[in-house]
């Protein structure tokens, strides 16, 4: 590992002349010369004198270098029927044209706008025509519930919400315009105005406050880029806190555009040219930074999919957009691996295609659990690399950097932290943790750049929530230990943030809703193993007096709630009815206790056990109702 430990001990002991460097690398319109400075809580800001545009260095920059006929964007929709090509100078004069349309509804440098799309280029024209007028975009996943929809919209209080008219699936269209306006109705914060782009097959009636896209943009003069500094904010994304209040996790644009682009080329070992896949969504931080924003960066081509892993048509999809496009670089989340195998048991699919052109496979957004990577490391001749890292740092925090110096892999691990992140496992006591000791993982001040600079409208609860558990370092809320050979492994959360097939939600967002079934006293909601989706919620609940004991009907009355104020995704779907809920003394449920139960793992009972018999109760239910592993737990 010499070429990887002299560039991250580098890193580490001189991070401003290292990011300096990698800052020369994208065009600025005026340099930086302050590096690094650290703001009044003493968190890291990088560049904040720089002044830039990320929509001129991803598009315009590279239309000027002669890339303007290279293709930028291959969609390909196989729920629609559709495939569509943009090249660089198709694509940057789609996003002029847009951003001109925004600017006519009055959005400038600094206001808000609210995205709510499908897997279509004009997602990516929307995010990059924020961009370029220098306004703050927050993408909403368009899956999610109007309720889900309100919170941030009172929260982000953008100027334009821009929306498509419907969402497609595998077997069904979603309506789009319902839930904004119902969302809207819900919000106390009311948009100046909605832009819908009309789809096929799902027209929307537009009202008062809303536009055609086509008919918008087609009036409207072509807008230049905005200089922001590189400190400005270039994006809101919210993520599940365990306090059930969703985080607006703020992301500058000068160091996140310097981050990626040197992910690119480090970690992903892409050059321009190349083609690079994300399987991903734009909703979630994976489809910010490695759809929409890095591989253009890099001067690439990116791969927007509208489709499933399986079912479109089948579990060979992701094979057939690999070869057709000829991608040199695949990244997707384990659980779309495990559907596939599930279907695919053998790999018999692969073999109907020419996957040459692949040289690694990268997989994150939940920890690659060892029987999927030894699946895929014996179907494929390329490297199978676990990488680790979360929607606050909006980069890979570890990997195994194909472009630096690939190395052996191992299963479970993410292999060695990246250049610019000082990873250390502490213990409770807040000291160093020996190899092969087990503890909280943690980044050590200066955290590189692109990572979040604060939570949206609370700076106080990015400090609480992030770095005042261990003064001078970054709380990853993550669980794990370094090897004798310093490869990391990251073995899960250690709050109750569960990660369902990659998505992150909050079980304490999910008992907000349970706890306010009127029949409900009492509740605990917790994710338990789940062999396809990594991690799936269980509801426990302790009806009122009064109950009428219809447990069906309950338990139904339940998912349905979930499944209107949260969304479907957080697949919901198991409730059972118990008397008591095993709790400390203080009232603390003791719900690591209830996930071992549920895993099938042995368990003790605690000595600040308020009613030790509450756990034979739990534990006879989940029986019943054969949850999880439950039956193979035992008391010890």
């Amino acid at each position: 590992m010499t070429t990887y430990k002299t560039e991250f001990q580098r890193s580490i002991d001189q991070p401003e002349s290292f990011w300096a460097e990698q800052a020369q690398r994208i065009p600025w319109f005026t340099p930086p010369r302050q590096i690094l400075e650290y703001d009044e809580q003493g968190h890291a800001r990088w560049y904040v004198d720089g002044e830039l545009n990320i929509c001129h260095a991803a598009l315009d920059h590279h239309v000027e270098q002669g890339r303007g006929d290279q293709p930028a964007i291959y969609w390909d929709s196989p729920v629609t029927g559709s495939r569509r090509t943009l090249t660089y100078r198709e694509l940057r004069d789609q996003v002029a044209q847009f951003a001109g349309a925004l600017k006519g509804l009055g959005v400038a440098k600094g206001d808000r706008v609210v995205i709510y799309m499908p897997m279509v280029p004009e997602a990516l024209v929307a995010m990059y025509a924020c961009a370029r007028l220098g306004a703050v975009h927050s993408v909403v996943f368009g899956g999610f519930a109007p309720h889900e929809l309100a919170v941030r919209i009172d929260d982000a209080q953008p100027k334009v919400v821009v929306a498509a008219s419907c969402g497609v699936e595998v077997d069904r269209v979603i309506p789009y315009k319902p839930n904004i306006d119902a969302a809207i109705e819900q919000s106390a914060h009311k948009p100046d105005a909605c832009i819908y782009l009309q789809r096929e097959g799902q027209a929307v009636e537009l009202g008062e406050r809303d536009h055609d896209w086509r008919a918008l943009a087609s009036r409207a003069e072509p807008a230049d880029c905005v200089a922001v500094k590189g400190s400005d904010p270039l994006y809101v994304l919210y993520t599940s806190g365990t306090t059930g209040k969703p985080k607006g996790v703020v992301r500058d644009t000068g160091g996140y555009a310097v981050a990626l682009h040197y992910s690119m080329e480090a970690i992903y070992d892409v050059a321009p040219g190349d083609v690079f896949f994300s399987a991903s969504d734009v909703g979630w931080v994976v489809g910010h930074s490695y759809i929409v924003y890095a591989p253009l960066l890099r001067g690439c081509t990116t791969v927007v999919y509208e489709g499933k892993p399986v079912r479109t048509p089948d579990a060979g999809a992701f094979w057939r957009l690999v070869s057709q496009y000829r991608v040199k670089s695949f990244f997707t989340a384990p659980t779309a691996f495990r559907a596939i195998k599930k279907e695919d048991p053998d790999g018999k699919l692969l073999q109907q295609y020419d996957i040459s052109c692949l040289k690694a496979l990268f997989l994150a957004g939940e920890r690659l659990d060892p029987p999927t990577f030894h699946w895929l490391d014996d179907l494929l001749e390329v490297p199978v690399i676990d990488h680790w890292w979360q929607t606050e740092t909006g980069w890979p925090i570890a990997a195994n950097l194909q472009g630096l110096e690939p190395m052996p892999t191992k299963a479970g691990s993410a292999t060695v932290p990246v250049p610019g992140f000082n990873v250390q496992v502490l213990d409770r006591e807040g000291q160093t943790a020996k190899p092969m000791e087990q503890g909280s993982v943690v980044i050590q001040q200066p955290m590189p750049p692109g990572c979040l600079v604060g939570i949206w409208g609370d700076p106080q609860r990015f400090h609480s929530a992030y770095m005042a558990a261990f003064p001078g370092y970054y709380l990853t809320g993550d669980g794990g230990y370094f090897d004798e050979e310093g490869y990391l492994f990251v073995m899960g959360r250690t709050d109750d943030v569960i990660n369902i097939a990659g998505h992150r939600l909050s079980t304490g967002e999910m008992e907000e809703v349970v706890g306010a079934h009127p029949a409900v006293a009492e509740c605990a909601v917790i994710g338990i193993h789940d062999a396809l989706k990594g991690q799936v919620p269980v509801g426990l609940v302790i009806p009122k007096d009064g109950f009428d004991g219809d447990e069906v009907a309950l338990e139904e009355a339940l998912i349905a709630l979930v499944r209107d104020r949260i969304g479907p995704f957080a697949c919901f779907k198991q409730v059972l009815v118990v008397n008591r809920l095993p709790k400390t003394r203080s009232g603390k449920i003791l719900r690591k206790l209830l996930r071992n139960i549920a895993d099938g793992k042995e368990y003790g009972i605690p000595s600040t056990i308020d009613d030790p018999a509450s756990l034979q109760d739990v534990h006879d239910a989940m029986i019943q109702r054969d949850v999880g592993a439950a039956h193979e737990a035992r008391q010890v």
